[in-house]
């Protein structure tokens, strides 16, 4: 391949007619170019034609945890010269696998203040247009529109989905693009089926309040690093999981609460004309001030020490589940405040740890945190925890195992009216920022590497930049 023979990188300036003199040598490599232009100079309104300058190479330059977009001249007025290199330079980039050519973007315009849709405008399309991407972009006009969307129209002409928006557009989108590939797999949807993976990646671009998912991804809320991981087609598998109930499924996804977490939801969605923080601010307020525990319950599926991945071997001692344990499901009746079932870290700005720092992206794990009944101060540490560097799972009250399936039934069903303005026999439940009814037992299931996002795992580009020691 020529990029072999050019050993990967771009050297110097290309065949100047003027020789300058160069301080010092610069390399690019052939993987960090996502785009080439030829460079001229146009008169104003001009908008073809124009004297040639050189080209422009566009390159992803990583800084910690976030990409970033440069552009690097090379300058030559032989159009013969630079139609050469122009041409091969677009041969190189298309050979690149996973670099998508044609995108299909559901935007919500009215996530986060209406934020969405001038996220997407400003940041996210120029780049698109710079790297050839063409694109199809509908905005969501009510909810389960993109459900409605993704079942519905035609996806084959795609190389992936793209969602712009918060937790509660990016559940949607998920649940609509796993459910789309049931469909199509001919698959008889209920509890207990084997659910086939999503054909298309999605790219996450964060324009929420939390933005959970793309916080896990990427390492940061940051639209341009959203946008780049996309163009570079830079590709991370994500386990999720099914919730089902009465033999019924209920939705995909990747993180639940139960409990205190889906009471808070359940109120915060009865007051959304509220600014975005401060409806969430007096939501856990006031589900506080009625902090009560359900009686449960709960039987999951603990995973064998000979099944866990090297990472929780090594470095999570303080995760308590049953080695002994060989697929025999465990029990647990009482009163909890509440419920965590996470399949990924669920990391966040108020939650630098995560919410389930003892799970991964695709591991195979889910981690399950049951929080025991106790007194509403001790509750409290524990929630102040989360926006710490400490263990917050260092309570007496609180106990996590590493799971491959749960079943968590309440006892007694309980009016949420005055609470949350649930006037109905439901139990609410918190999945992935959206909130889902519930009357019976829930059961959730792990599915490995179901779903391919556009994005890396932090965690191994932690490690990598911890054994080199070049960057």
């Amino acid at each position: 391949m020529r990029e072999r023979k050019e050993e990967d990188k771009l050297h110097g300036v290309i065949g100047s007619s003027k020789v300058q003199p160069q301080p010092k040598e610069e390399s690019i490599e052939l993987k960090d170019i996502f785009s080439v232009k030829l460079k001229r100079r146009r008169l104003a309104g001009q908008e073809k034609g124009g004297t040639l300058l050189g080209i422009t190479i566009f390159v992803c330059i990583r800084k910690g945890h976030k990409l970033k977009d440069n552009a690097i001249d090379f300058h030559n007025l032989s159009e013969d010269y630079c139609d050469i290199w122009y041409r091969q330079l677009k041969e190189i980039l298309n050979g690149f696998p996973n670099r998508p050519k044609c995108l299909k973007v559901i935007v919500n315009p009215r996530s986060h203040k209406g934020e969405a849709s001038n996220v997407y405008s400003r940041h996210v399309a120029p780049l698109f247009k710079l790297a050839d991407i063409q694109t199809h972009v509908t905005e969501t006009s009510y909810k389960g529109h993109a459900l409605a969307l993704l079942t519905e129209c035609e996806l084959r002409e795609y190389d992936g989905i793209v969602c712009v928006g918060g937790d509660g557009s990016v559940s949607e989108v998920v649940h609509g693009l796993l459910l789309r590939a049931q469909m199509d797999a001919g698959k008889t949807i209920n509890a207990s089926f084997s659910p086939v993976r999503a054909p298309l990646p999605l790219g996450i671009i964060p324009a929420g309040t939390t933005d959970v998912l793309a916080y896990s991804l990427h390492g940061i809320r940051h639209s341009v690093t959203a946008a780049l991981h996309i163009i570079m087609g830079n590709i991370q598998p994500v386990d999720a999981c099914t919730f089902s109930s009465d033999d019924k499924l209920l939705r995909f996804g990747f993180s639940s609460m139960f409990g205190f977490g889906g009471r808070t939801l359940a109120f915060a969605e009865k007051h959304r004309w509220m600014p975005s923080n401060q409806k969430r601010d007096f939501a856990v307020v006031k589900t506080l001030a009625n902090l009560k525990p359900d009686s449960c319950d709960l039987s999951f599926l603990p995973i064998r020490n000979q099944q866990l991945p090297a990472h929780h071997k090594k470095k999570n001692e303080d995760i308590l589940f049953e080695s002994e344990s060989r697929d025999q499901w465990q029990h647990i009746q009482g009163q909890l405040l509440n419920v965590s079932i996470m399949a990924i870290p669920c990391l966040c700005a108020m939650a630098p740890r995560g919410l389930a720092p003892n799970t991964r992206l695709n591991d195979g794990t889910m981690a399950l945190i049951i929080v025991r009944d106790t007194s509403r101060p001790e509750f409290v540490k524990h929630l102040k925890r989360y926006a710490t560097l400490k263990n917050q799972f260092d309570f007496p009250f609180v106990e996590t195992h590493l799971v491959k399936e749960v079943r968590l039934c309440p006892q007694d069903i309980t009016q949420y009216e005055a609470s949350t303005g649930l006037n109905e026999d439901v139990h609410p439940w918190n999945i992935d920022g959206d909130l889902m009814k519930a009357s019976s037992e829930v059961h959730v299931r792990l599915h490995p590497e179901l779903i391919n996002l556009y994005g890396r795992n932090i965690e191994e580009l932690e490690e990598a930049k911890a054994k080199c020691s070049c960057l």
